[in-house]
């Protein structure tokens, strides 16, 4: 029996490329005014190159977007001629910025709905995030029972770390919980390889890369709950001990 399903959060229930811009646009306003000496040295083209250096000076953070964030924040201001204390402070307060503008997302089309309806079946409803959106933040508190994501278990999806918290959380078995993602490898094959059950949330059409199939696929998220009875029936088929 199907008791609990698990979400990927970015780029399944919303799209982040979007949300990450503002959030940057927002991040930059408030440095104009509060930090002039970073954004007389820096711009917003050039934070993948400030990432790509935190990760090779710290590669220990990588499975963490609020780490190398911060760390990002800091080692700029301090490059740009703020003293660690003055470069700690302005980077915690200029990625609270960020963050708050992270987290004004754009719900795709049905997903309130689609998760209306599980939340109607009694389903335990997880949210499994290699990202760090809170879903209390971005107003989704009344459908979500627990979140995970790569910052708080250290590493991330297709690691199994966070798959079997989620499980250990839920106190339920792998054959019992269908996992929903976007990312053919961080969610498909990785819940796959904990024992999940899986669908493919893909929307733009794209062709399976290769990997573990998933168990069903949708291009729309109101298809969601009809491809769960289907799960369902094929779970009730599985002998389990």
């Amino acid at each position: 029996m199907i008791k609990c399903v698990t979400f990927d959060l970015d780029d399944t229930l919303w799209a982040i490329d979007p949300v990450i811009e503002i959030a940057n646009n927002s991040l930059f306003d408030w440095l104009n005014r509060n930090a002039e000496l970073f954004t007389r040295q820096f711009s917003i083209d050039d934070l993948p190159r400030l990432r790509d250096e935190v990760l090779s000076r710290y590669p220990e953070i990588s499975h963490s977007v609020t780490q190398i964030r911060l760390r990002l924040l800091q080692e700029g201001m301090r490059t740009a001629g703020y003293t660690p204390e003055e470069a700690e402070a302005l980077a915690l307060q200029a990625f609270e910025v960020y963050l708050e503008a992270r987290h004004q997302v754009e719900f795709f089309e049905h997903a309130l709905t689609m998760l209306k309806i599980l939340r109607e079946r009694n389903l335990l409803i997880g949210a499994l995030s290699n990202g760090n959106a809170d879903v209390k933040r971005v107003g989704l508190a009344d459908y979500f029972d627990f979140q995970f994501n790569a910052e708080g278990t250290g590493q991330e999806k297709p690691h199994p770390l966070m798959f079997e918290h989620a499980l250990a959380h839920a106190g339920l078995r792998p054959e019992q919980v269908v996992h929903v993602g976007d990312h053919p490898v961080h969610d498909i094959e990785g819940a796959h390889n904990a024992g999940f059950w899986t669908i493919w949330v893909n929307q733009n059409g794209q062709e399976w890369p290769g990997g573990p199939a998933p168990t069903q696929t949708v291009r729309t998220l109101s298809d969601i709950p009809q491809a769960l009875i289907e799960i369902a029936e094929l779970a009730a088929l599985r002998v389990t001990l």
